[in-house]
């Protein structure tokens, strides 16, 4: 993978992580952690070619179901 596509993938995941931090009072280290456990980090390296064309608020609600689905406790 070319490093602007690496660079563009890591900074749409930072920019995720940041808003689901802030979508929920978490810390962005809090929101990182959370997200790992419960494949939500996972899912956004995975799922990145359809997920970055949808709006930021789309991939936070997407996150929030892909881990409480596999167990988290945010709803």
């Amino acid at each position: 993978m070319e490093k602007r596509k690496i660079r563009n993938r890591i900074e749409y995941i930072v920019t995720c992580i940041g808003a689901f931090a802030q979508c929920y009072g978490l810390s962005n280290p809090q929101a990182y952690a959370y997200l790992r456990r419960y494949s939500g980090i996972d899912f956004l390296f995975d799922c990145y070619e359809a997920e970055h064309t949808l709006s930021i608020d789309d991939a936070v609600e997407d996150l929030q179901a892909i881990c409480f689905r596999e167990g988290g406790k945010i709803a």
